[in-house]
């Protein structure tokens, strides 16, 4: 075996390395990207959860000063419900 034929082998070697090398580059820049989607997720869900328990403390408040069952008007909230809130015809089968 040449040396020539040993050159060429090193350099597909070489070449895999680096196109490996790049897709890890790329896998590592979209795994922080979606971490960062992540946290931005979280910080708005717990700031909406924020937000819905101080209007259902608010809308408590109300009720209670016009003496309004909320349980006996609002839906039952055990019940399975579409992405439009209307309940699931099919959670029971």
């Amino acid at each position: 075996m040449g040396f020539g034929s040993t050159a060429k082998k090193l350099q597909k070697v070489t070449d895999l390395a680096d196109n490996l090398y790049e897709r890890f580059e790329q896998l590592r820049q979209q795994v922080s990207d979606l971490t960062g989607t992540v946290e931005e997720t979280n910080d708005r869900v717990a700031a909406l959860e924020t937000e819905l328990t101080e209007q259902r403390a608010i809308i408590d408040a109300i009720a209670a000063e016009h003496d309004i069952d909320v349980a006996a008007v609002a839906p039952a909230t055990d019940s399975p419900q579409d992405d439009a809130g209307n309940p699931d015809p099919d959670a029971n089968d």
